[in-house]
């Protein structure tokens, strides 16, 4: 079942574990402040609109983060975007644990966010250009679990916070701890390499006399239609988990009425869902193809999100539901990574690739605010619902009019990536495989 990772080079296998504990890291982050809501309500008195303004900005932040980390990572490099992405977030977290203010903290999470942006794409970019065709999906899939390890680390630690401080206390206590992590991520990617096929692009443009692709090459009427349909489909599945991953604590707290430890139970089981899904999701992908496995996870997420939150079920039935929720978000996820590596050449691939998934995340940000907006008006649960499966009815019609991509090789410069004929082996030892 993994004898593809013992055949990773020793490279391979560190970059693997890199951008692995850097999605962990971005996850925790994410869930963690899901479970500061309620607290933040409280200390400062906020509405549930200014809750949902809170998470909007980060995510609205680290869109933009992405998107130009993206481009930073076409010029300079993968790896230097990753580190310097790190640091950024490591300062801004520190800080946000002393705000005074709705204000200050609304200001600090929106720079905490253009700093994280670039961890995604920058992360799945270079793992997609190292990991030969047969395997990309399940490689870049299972560094997409690292997601699932987040949200479940961020449950256990908030459930411990909140037991061991005062509400108005444990939220700061979660930013500090937030920092820990980063400074981790910056020793191990000290030892980590830039693909090979990235440095053969910059080479030959260089040969070539050209400078980098320009601001906006990812709308050059040859990858427009990629560009729109690939940020469509990131917009429904990223749309649809900013509308649920952010409110769920506080659902389950306020609309169902559970207590700390109550919601940390819940929560730790769609956690755990969430990292089976990823993981399933990632040798589905390889197996079935991308286009089949996106169906099936939107399809699945949009059934199992309309039973959980508009049914009438007591607390049992909604903790048997909880896992396969936290399973069907985490199959969602789970193949943008390798897909959008393959539907971008090289020469805008990190920027392609970068606006993508943070035009989901930017937009799909906007579910957060609307959530809390709508909360007003109608039963939190009912909010929530119709933005998820909005969300998900989006990613099906966009995967229906994109392209399947299994089995593409990767090629250097601005071609787009072709599809290898069956006996031919690439990329079989080292990161240089790629090439």
């Amino acid at each position: 079942m993994f004898g593809w990772y013992v055949d990773l080079s020793k490279q391979e296998k560190r970059t693997f574990w890199a951008c692995f504990s850097g999605w962990s890291l971005d996850a925790m982050d994410a869930q963690l402040f899901s479970f500061m809501i309620p607290a933040l309500m409280l200390t400062w008195h906020l509405s549930k609109t200014d809750a949902g303004y809170l998470g909007t900005a980060s995510l609205v932040a680290t869109a933009i983060g992405g998107w130009l980390c993206g481009i930073l990572a076409d010029r300079v490099g993968r790896l230097r975007v990753l580190q310097f992405t790190v640091l950024w977030f490591a300062v801004f977290s520190g800080l946000a644990g002393f705000a005074q203010s709705f204000d200050q903290l609304l200001v600090l999470r929106f720079l905490q966010g253009l700093g994280f942006g670039g961890e995604w794409a920058a992360g799945a970019v270079l793992m997609g250009e190292i990991i030969r065709p047969e395997h990309r999906g399940k490689a870049v899939g299972c560094i997409q679990s690292g997601y699932g390890v987040g949200w479940t680390l961020a449950t256990l630690i908030a459930t411990a916070a909140f037991w061991l401080f005062p509400q108005t206390m444990a939220w700061r206590a979660l930013f500090w701890f937030s920092v820990t992590p980063a400074f981790l991520l910056v020793f191990i990617r000290r030892k980590l390499q830039e693909p090979e096929i990235f440095k053969k692009t910059r080479a030959l443009e260089q040969q070539a006399g050209k400078s980098a692709p320009g601001f906006f090459a990812i709308f050059h009427p040859d990858i427009l239609r990629t560009t729109m349909l690939s940020s469509l489909l990131a917009l429904g599945v990223i749309g649809a988990g900013s509308a649920v991953i952010p409110w769920l604590p506080t659902y389950m707290k306020i609309a169902r009425h559970l207590s700390g430890g109550g919601v940390g139970i819940y929560m730790t089981t769609v956690t755990v869902g969430s990292f089976f899904g990823f993981v399933g999701s990632a040798y589905m992908t390889d197996l079935i193809g991308r286009r089949r496995n996106f169906l099936l996870a939107s399809i699945c997420s949009w059934l199992v999100m309309l039973a959980y939150l508009f049914l009438p079920l007591n607390n049992t039935a909604l903790l048997l539901l909880s896992f396969p929720v936290g399973f069907c978000l985490g199959a969602t996820y789970s193949t943008l990574g390798p897909y959008f590596t393959e539907l971008f050449p090289t020469a805008i691939r990190g920027a392609g690739q970068a606006f993508a998934y943070n035009f989901g995340k930017g937009i799909g940000a906007f579910c957060v605010v609307l959530v809390g907006m709508i909360a007003e008006h109608m039963p939190l649960g009912q909010a929530i619902g119709i933005f998820s499966l909005a969300g998900y009815s989006l990613a099906i019609v966009a995967t229906l009019l994109l392209p399947e991509t299994r089995g593409i090789t990767l090629v250097s410069g601005d071609a787009p990536p072709t599809r290898a004929a069956p006996s031919i082996t690439t990329n079989t030892s080292s990161p240089s495989r790629s090439a």
